[in-house]
């Protein structure tokens, strides 16, 4: 039946409600005699001409108005608005044509009851047709119901995308604006936070659609933790910033994450500091292919370079960063290199042939359990691999440096953290040399969301899978920042070094790994499940800290640290060896780690990191 309806042509559609209209509005008028009169049967003989006249003149101003252009199935309270509108107009027309025709038998009175009777026959049609439409559909449509959050603009249109669509029915929205609440929006009841309990279950609706794109991640916060413990699948909509033509799409709808719950409220880049390094310069970017060196790409080409290459040894991965940057900014110069840092010869002849004013070396090893397993292979990629790159930008005259570095550099207990400060210790010798012009600044930070080497990915394929999610300890913290913010804050750190600085990012409060599970699990709609009762979804396990692991993580190896004009930002004071010293064992460390000798290089590691202290976990 609603197929049928539905399937018939637009103006057949059309000419339906204006005939309709064409009964109804002679009918509002001879009701209106009638209350007048106080019978069921006035005479009105006299003036009979009028029921002939009224929809003559009426229905054109419905049709100038734009009364027919609205599809009915998705009419809202606006719609009452253009009936009164149009009947106010059809009321005038009618005073005159009664002045002029001398109907002197009409009540006059009874023009004011049409006015009423007609906006509430008219009105009353769209109501009644929507609801019927509704209900049919709701017994043939096989769309997931959703509920939306925010009755906005960016949720009418989420309302009306998804209403086109073939995968989701909204069925209601929810709104903090008193306002707002009890009235219609694309013609669905906007309700109050409090009910959703008792709205989502009359509707059988799991889902709901956070449509804030310009809410504060703070705000956003706050009603996601609302729906903690429901046993609902949030979803959300991306920033304002990507949604460039200001309409939204159904693809643009994904789950909420984990990012939405930790993420903080970004402080403005500043525009001097960001582009400085960038803007009209020739950049190149180490591990372009990965996590952090993706985004730092696509930070980089927002900040109009006059060239970006991307240095990366994993063909898919530079093909996949290319191909995204093209979609991104597609009147950038992008040069893909496919290159290992190790070899200085041709990341010297890729500085030298576009020559390049700014280098961020993002490429490393950062899984700690796999380095930790392949110490040689680790600390040569990491170590020598920093030393190679640094040398080559050195050699063609490269102004400005910028090293990746990570929380575990500080009083590491891993290969992996011990390599990453070894390649810091590579950069202040250099820079203390002074004799070069490139500048060396080196960034230092925690745990991002969604990277590679971060427990989300992990996490989310584990729940998928039903579970277990697996935990290593239940006291482990780490800190965590979205990979934007991160990379954002990279380039504008990079821009203030003088030379040999070590910079450490504000990771904000540090965040408990089971907590995260915990909150992951339940973003997806499910239940941690209690050891205890065995009640719920999915359970979290336990299984010991991974080698070289430690509970927390720390940024500073000292308590000496600056403030920057940046509150996000800070320089750290470190200690550091002279290059004489330093140099000669690097030297001896690389032949080591070309013969694969795991005992000497790890010997060397504990020897320059003084505070390298070895996990004893198994």
């Amino acid at each position: 039946m609603f197929e049928k309806v539905a399937g018939l042509p637009r103006f057949v559609k059309i000419m339906m409600m204006l005939l309709c209209d064409v009964v109804l509005l002679p009918l509002a008028f001879w009701s209106s005699v009638a209350l007048r009169l106080g019978t069921f049967q006035p005479d009105v003989s006299a003036f009979y001409w009028l029921f002939l006249i009224i929809p003559v003149v009426t229905v054109p101003i419905f049709v100038r108005i734009g009364l027919y252009r609205a599809v009915i199935r998705y009419l809202d309270d606006k719609i009452i608005y253009t009936v009164v509108y149009g009947v106010t107009l059809s009321v005038l027309l009618l005073m005159a044509a009664v002045v002029m025709g001398r109907a002197t038998s009409v009540p006059r009175s009874s023009i004011l009851i049409y006015w009423i009777i007609a906006v509430a026959y008219i009105t009353t049609s769209r109501f009644l047709a929507r609801g019927l439409l509704r209900s049919l559909e709701r017994f043939e449509d096989f769309r997931q119901p959703v509920a939306i959050y925010g009755a906005g603009r960016a949720g009418m249109q989420t309302a009306l995308a998804l209403m086109s669509g073939a995968e989701y029915r909204p069925v209601a929205f929810f709104d903090d604006s008193s306002q707002l609440q009890g009235r219609s929006v694309a013609g669905i009841r906007v309700h109050s936070p409090d009910k959703v309990i008792e709205v989502l279950q009359q509707e059988r609706c799991r889902q709901v659609l956070l449509a804030m794109p310009s809410a504060s991640r703070t705000r956003r916060r706050e009603i996601i933790q609302r729906f903690e413990g429901m046993e609902i699948t949030l979803k959300t909509l991306p920033g304002m910033g990507e949604l460039v033509d200001g309409r939204v799409r159904v693809e643009d709808i994904r789950e909420v994450g984990v990012e939405d719950l930790l993420g903080r409220d970004p402080v403005p880049p500043f525009a001097d500091l960001i582009s400085s390094c960038i803007m009209g310069r020739s950049v190149l970017v180490t591990g372009a292919g990965g996590s952090i060196g993706s985004e730092l790409c696509r930070q980089i080409v927002l900040n109009s370079p006059q060239k970006l290459i991307l240095f990366e040894q994993s063909e898919y991965a530079l093909y996949k960063i290319e191909q995204d940057l093209k979609r991104y900014r597609s009147n950038i110069s992008i040069v893909p290199v496919l290159g290992n840092v190790l070899d200085q010869p041709v990341l010297e002849r890729v500085l030298h042939a576009h020559s390049v004013n700014t280098v961020y070396h993002a490429a490393a090893y950062k899984h700690v359990p796999l380095v930790e397993s392949n110490i040689s292979a680790g600390v040569m990629n990491n170590v020598i691999g920093t030393m190679c790159a640094a040398q080559a930008s050195i050699n063609q005259g490269v102004e400005n440096f910028v090293l990746i570095s990570t929380d575990k550099a500080v009083r590491p207990t891993n290969i992996m953290g011990a390599s990453k400060r070894m390649a810091e210790l590579v950069l202040q010798a250099l820079a203390k040399e002074g004799a070069q012009r490139t500048r060396f600044t080196m960034v230092r930070f925690g745990n991002v969301l969604g990277s590679s080497g971060s427990v989300v990915p992990l996490f989310k394929e584990q729940i998928k899978a039903g579970g277990p999610v697996t935990v290593t300890h239940p006291e482990v913290t780490r800190y965590f920042m979205t990979i934007p913010e991160a990379a954002q804050l990279v380039l504008q750190a990079g821009a203030m070094g003088q030379g040999g600085d070590v910079f450490v990012l504000d990771m904000g409060e540090p965040v408990k790994i089971a907590d995260l599970a915990a909150k992951m699990i339940q973003l997806s709609g499910l239940e941690v499940r209690n050891p205890m009762t065995g009640a719920g979804d999915i359970s979290i396990e336990f299984v010991g800290l991974r080698p070289g692991e430690k509970l927390y993580e720390e940024l500073l190896i000292g308590d000496s640290v600056e403030k920057t004009r940046h509150p996000r930002i800070m320089r750290a004071v470190e200690n550091m060896i002279e290059a004489k010293e330093l140099f000669p064992k690097l030297s001896a460390v690389k032949d080591a780690c070309e013969k694969q000798n795991d005992e000497f290089v790890h010997s060397v590691v504990r020897e320059l990191v003084k505070e390298y202290s070895p996990s004893t976990n198994s």
